[in-house]
């Protein structure tokens, strides 16, 4: 199979069985998820939500977070993973958006990727759910998901190197939804250690099935 017919399929597939995907953070404005996504990171979005209505209590927006306490911060994410760093990062990140943006999430990869705690990933995230711009956010999930089914190609070895098979192959206007597809797919469907290949839509064109028929179940 042709890779263009691969990812045709693929499309066509998500655009039928998952019309609406959209991030599972829970946030209300561009501030509020730029936190969420941070603390995202090596942690499960069910824990981040468990956690930011605490915190968005306390700091509602980068003014008041850019003037917490250290101990503050760190007592209201203590259960996320990593909370020593992540409380620095967000109390740093809030200080550079008073001081070089007005206060406002930017809205460009390249000044993201300028804030503390800001990698590629999360810059990527902000850009394609905030501003619907046509970037690719590669986690885990999306890695893991576009090797297997062979969207990627398998001497892609990097998230950016995934990043870019992507752009290749997708059209524009898909991409901000196809972050969410394969995310999800690859939380609910194409598990890390038991991919659940028997009840998976893809199988006619995943790689992955057609080496390991009977993956499962």
């Amino acid at each position: 199979m042709k890779t263009k017919e691969r990812y045709q399929f693929v499309i066509e597939y998500f655009t039928k069985e998952m019309p609406v995907a959209e991030t599972e953070l829970e946030y209300n404005n561009p501030f509020q998820l730029l936190v969420a996504v941070i603390l995202s990171a090596q942690c499960t979005d069910k824990r981040v939500n468990m956690v930011t209505p605490e915190l968005f209590r306390h700091f509602p927006d980068a003014a008041s977070l850019s003037q917490a306490e250290f101990d503050e911060v760190f007592a209201l994410i203590k259960s996320i993973s990593y909370p020593n760093n992540k409380a620095k990062h967000l109390m740093g990140m809030a200080k550079m958006l008073v001081e070089q943006f007005d206060s406002q999430v930017p809205g460009t990869v390249e000044e993201l990727v300028r804030l503390p705690g800001v990698g590629r990933k999360t810059a990527n995230v902000i850009a394609s759910v905030v501003f619907e711009q046509p970037t690719m956010a590669v986690d885990t999930h999306v890695f893991r998901v576009s090797r297997r089914i062979g969207l990627a190609k398998s001497t892609s070895k990097t998230p950016l190197s995934v990043e870019m098979d992507l752009y290749r192959h997708l059209p524009k206007s898909v991409i901000p939804k196809a972050h969410h597809w394969l995310i999800l797919h690859g939380r609910y469907v194409c598990l890390a250690r038991k991919p659940k290949c028997g009840t998976c839509g893809l199988q006619p064109v995943c790689k992955y099935f057609q080496k390991n028929p009977v993956a499962e179940v």
